[in-house]
């Protein structure tokens, strides 16, 4: 980094040199010094930054990742040695305090004066904190900078109740930074909906529900008023407007209410500024002072404040032109967004509030999974205008690239937002071969489908490289999925085999691999790579061979000598790994039918074990906080009960959800709950490219919710109706009707048919939901193979499943009566002791594994 040289110095002995102030060094400041060393202005001009704050510029976008491990230098922006340059000064720690524009100098906190030639304004803008009284007291803060993340996390240990005054994008991101620092978490926000300002209320109310499943408790149309201060003069409370006068109790406040542009020293130089702030600015991002620019967060571009990276890029490209004397200009830029917030897809695009006169909505909200689309089109449906997406954005690239006008929007546009109909095929989609090479792929570095087009031709052959020579993905990162389709769509075009290979120690892919496995019926996986591979493995094939020759049924338990070294942590001790270095224990339930008996015996084990008990989605019952060295006497208790695995851990079957069917409902029409046994008994154990779920319900009433399953069952007066393809998770997908009427034996052979078709043919952890997207032919090809059995395999399908069930064993049951995998179940490889820092703490009558702040603080035994 280059230290602060006297203006004086580098004045005399640069006299033919001009000189640029950019005040700020932000993402858009840092953007423009980029811009203008790549088109060689430092040949010209002495660039002289000021940076506020003790660090360079950095990612704000991804300001929240930090409390998920990232680093502060991980989310910098600034190359190491770009301040080396020659004709390149940065002032860390120091601002411009004030603009003298007669004079045409700058002058910074510290007391520097520097003339200039040309000034650019890139201050951002400030955090708006509502004027309530006590928004400035002990345990108050906003959320802005990674400055203020640090605090918060600082002043949030020991504390147990956060909220944050706010519900928009940041607002919601510091909600999820408080959820993970452990603080119970409330999000108040003055509009009636969260994000008022990208989604409508069907947006709102879906993404309300999910993140209230996350535990956040959120709180609309509700106004604060006051914070409240406790004994000790720190926050202790909220009180908000409104005849209900009931004080919120918490112990932080984060607010996130809005930016306000940072326009204070436009103000003091004379400049002109907005009737609500924001620097004046042309199409030019020129000031009223034509020596002086403004761009980004503090700048007002035609009436408006364009708070997203991309404009401030955008505008940056403008002013580093203009500088070097071209006529770039600015004329607004589109503000589609696409974010994941608490893991929650959230999209907002074109037009998604209908403005447009006569356009429609279509819009598809499932309440059950949380899914709400709404697609907004022209009269007649000719074009997409814009649109919102909540709990499932897998279409947004397509669906702004339609707006744009780049793709053609295709005549049943309701099939864009609809789930995939039954004998559709592939799910409704527009290739990327449809897209104009004028198509803006990347909004934050403006690369367009042409450039990433080029670079493949130019060489280019990952997207590492294309990221390299275009920048494209390099930003908010949205792109990536959209960029790396192009690349493979050049690749083939250019005559180059697209492979799909499982890693690079197998030049196959999963599907290859497995008919290898399973034709050459190889049991060892050294075998497998001097056979058909290369190299020593990899974390990635080791666990998908060794899931293959369990599938099969060779090669033993998976914890036999030769497989046990090719598991993965769950499935190396046979138990989920949790947070804190624990392990989960799920006894399988069939059908979710359970004696008094098997739950004595459960409620038994955690009293002695100190397990947390929850009951889960399944029907089953979790057992939390076991350490390693226990796992074998809890099993040995609990199979001695008659229990054996759920298989919890890994990909294979983990339940078959039933209601109680005919045997008790008065709606019933088949017993669902014998069936749902029998199934979960057949398929038990059976290893799978991703794990499998499934459901049985008595009745069309649905109450197991067998349609949102990976095969799921429902009791008709004509017989049983199998759909498939189901998930939830974070892509949902409503399952597909794939036989109606079966009667036992038939609905047996199919389900046989179907799990054994999709073992052999998906991918490495693709869900059969993805996989029946994928498939060429989509559910039309399914049917035909498992019920018309065109590929003549259906026997050998069936006769797989059958070698299955016969040869199925517990794998706890053979585990605990062998010394030499019960070895392995110890935390250290040197010493039998457990591990000192597994710590707990009560909870709701419970115990729960500690946060790293409470581990100073309470030791349970």
């Amino acid at each position: 980094m280059a230290t602060t040289v006297p203006r004086a110095e580098m004045a005399s002995s640069r006299v033919d040199r001009r000189t640029l102030v950019v005040a700020g060094n932000g993402m858009v400041g840092q953007k423009l010094l980029e811009i203008l060393v790549e088109r060689g202005a430092t040949a010209e001009w002495d660039i002289v930054t000021f940076c506020e704050e003790g660090r360079l510029a950095y990612d704000r976008v991804g300001l929240s990742s930090f409390f998920t491990g990232t680093s502060a230098a991980d989310l910098s922006l600034v190359a190491p040695g770009f301040f080396d340059a020659v004709g390149l000064e940065v002032h860390v720690g120091d601002a411009v305090a004030s603009v003298d524009p007669e004079a045409g100098t700058v002058t910074s906190v510290r007391g520097a004066t520097i003339a200039y030639d040309a000034l650019v304004l890139a201050t951002g803008s400030y955090p708006f904190v509502p004027p309530v009284p006590g928004k400035d007291l002990t345990g108050c803060h906003v959320y802005r900078t990674l400055d203020d993340l640090e605090a918060i996390r600082e002043d949030a240990e020991g504390r147990c109740v956060g909220a944050v005054v706010g519900g928009g994008l940041l607002g919601l991101e510091a909600a999820n930074a408080l959820r993970s620092l452990g603080l119970e978490t409330h999000v108040v926000e003055f509009a009636h909906r969260l994000m008022p300002v990208q989604i409508d209320d069907g947006g709102g109310a879906a993404l309300r529900r999910r993140i209230e499943d996350l535990g956040v408790v959120v709180h609309t149309g509700m106004a604060t008023t006051e914070i409240l201060p406790g004994p000790d003069g720190r926050v202790a409370g909220m009180r908000f407007a409104g005849e209900d006068d009931t004080d919120l109790d918490v112990d932080l406040v984060v607010f996130s209410a809005g930016i306000r542009p940072r326009d204070e020293l436009a103000r003091r130089a004379g400049l002109e500024v907005g009737e609500r702030g924001g620097v004046v600015v042309d199409e030019a991002c020129r000031t009223s002072d034509p020596r002086i620019y403004a761009i980004g967060e503090c700048a007002l571009v035609e009436g408006r404040i364009w708070g997203l990276v991309a404009p401030g890029y955008h505008m940056a490209r403008v002013v580093a032109d203009r500088i070097l004397g071209g006529g770039a200009t600015f004329g607004g830029a589109d503000l589609s967004t696409k974010l994941k917030l608490m893991g929650i897809d959230v999209a907002s695009f074109g037009d998604a509030f209908a403005a447009t006169p006569g356009a429609e909505s279509i819009v598809f909200s499932d309440p059950v999974a949380n899914v709400y689309k709404r697609l907004v089109v022209s009269a007649g449906g000719t074009q997409v205008l814009g649109g919102i997406l909540v709990g499932d954005a897998a279409m947004y690239q397509t669906l702004v690239q339609m707006v744009r006008g780049d793709m053609p929007t295709p005549r049943n546009c309701e099939e864009l937002v609809l789930p995939a109909r039954a004998g559709s095929g592939a799910a409704t989609g527009m290739g990327v071969e449809s897209l104009a090479d004028t198509a803006m792929v990347c909004s934050c570095n403006s690369v367009s489908k042409g450039a990433i087009c080029a670079a493949v031709e130019g060489g280019a052959t990952d997207v590492p490289a294309l990221k390299a020579c275009t920048t494209a993905g390099t930003g908010c990162g949205g792109c990536v999925p959209l960029v790396t389709d192009l690349l493979k769509l050049e690749l083939r075009r250019a005559g180059v085999e697209v492979r799909n290979n499982l890693c690079e120690h197998f030049d196959y892919s999963r599907q290859e691999l497995f008919d290898i496995v399973r034709v050459h019926r190889l049991t060892s996986f050294s075998q497998v790579l001097a056979d058909h591979g290369r190299g020593l493995g990899c974390e990635v094939c080791k666990p998908a061979v060794a899931s293959m020759f369990a599938s099969l049924g060779v090669g033993g338990s998976i914890l036999d000598r030769d497989q046990a070294p090719l598991q993965d942590t769950n499935d190396h001790f046979l138990a989920n790994l949790q947070r804190d270095g624990t392990y989960s224990v799920i006894p399988r339930v069939p059908g979710g039918e359970i004696t008094p008996e098997q739950l004595i015996v459960i409620g038994q084990v955690a009293q002695d074990y100190g397990l947390y008990c929850k009951i889960t989605g399944g029907q089953r019952i979790d057992l939390l906080g076991a350490r390693v060295e226990d796992l074998p006497g809890i099993w040995a208790r609990l199979i001695d009960a008659g229990m054996e695995s759920g298989h919890a851990y890994g990909k294979a079957l983990r339940t078959v959800k039933s209601c109680v069917g005919s045997t008790w409902c008065r709606y019933g029409v088949l017993d669902s709950t014998g069936l749902a046994i029998e199934l979960e008994l057949r398929y038990r154990g059976l290893r799978a490219p991703h794990k499998l779920k499934s459901a049985v319900s008595g009745c069309t009433r649905e109450c197991a919710e067998a349609q949102s399953k990976d095969f799921g069952i429902i009791a008709t007066e004509q017989g049983w109706n199998l759909y498939v393809c189901g998930n939830g998770g974070m892509r949902p997908q409503h399952a597909q009707l794939l036989a109606a009427g079966l009667d036992h034996d038939s609905l047996i052979r199919t389900v046989d048919r179907f799990l054994m078709y999709y073992i052999r043919t998906a991918d490495r952890l693709e869900r059969t939901a993805t996989w029946l997207n994928k498939l060429e032919g989509g559910l039309d090809h399914l049917k035909a193979v498992v019920l018309d059995d065109v590929l003549g395999i259906g026997a050998e399908l069936e006769a797989e499943m059958d070698r299955h069930v016969a040869d199925y064993r517990c794998e706890w049951a053979s585990t605990i009566g062998d010394p030499d995998k019960l070895r392995r179940f110890r935390t250290f490889i040197n010493s039998d002791e457990p591990d000192p820092d597994v710590v707990f703490v009560p909870e709701r009558g419970q115990r729960r594994p500690a946060f790293t702040h409470e581990k100073q603080e309470v030791r349970l035994p």
